[in-house]
């Protein structure tokens, strides 16, 4: 069974976008097909964002959080691909929680590191249109 680690974006969009790609992840026979993973580095960054922007969903995403694993945030490491500072956290928490894939729509950081699982110690990073692409 795939484990999908979920960037705070893929939370975030979730949460305001009910009828949205990302949303879909958490639909209950999807969550058959996969687990949903986080770390409490990304819910923490989603929640902010949410209260700014769309306060309104805040509720919405606190019920998506009871359908992930929110594993703890690792203590920093080498880390074979090329990430700002902000977004290593992210990375580190996907493989410690043995990811099988790194889903996010970070494209500006994460997009030159996409699809290349042998760079990325076998974890797909992906956006989540390409995800549910591959997963038929």
């Amino acid at each position: 069974m795939d484990r999908l680690f979920l960037d705070a974006n893929v939370l975030f969009t979730a949460a305001h976008n009910p009828q949205g790609k990302a949303d879909f992840l958490f639909d209950v026979l999807s969550l058959r097909r996969w687990r949903l993973v986080s770390s409490n580095y990304a819910v923490e960054e989603a929640r902010r964002n949410i209260n700014i922007k769309y306060p309104q969903c805040a509720p919405r995403l606190a019920e998506l959080l009871q359908q992930l694993d929110i594993v703890p945030q690792p203590t920093v490491q080498q880390i074979p691909i090329e990430l700002p500072d902000k977004d290593q956290p992210i990375y580190l928490a996907a493989r410690s929680a043995h990811s099988t894939h790194l889903l996010t729509g970070d494209l500006r950081h994460f997009g030159p590191h996409m699809n290349q699982p042998e760079k990325s110690e076998g974890i797909v990073i992906q956006t989540v249109a390409e995800f549910l692409d591959d997963s038929g």
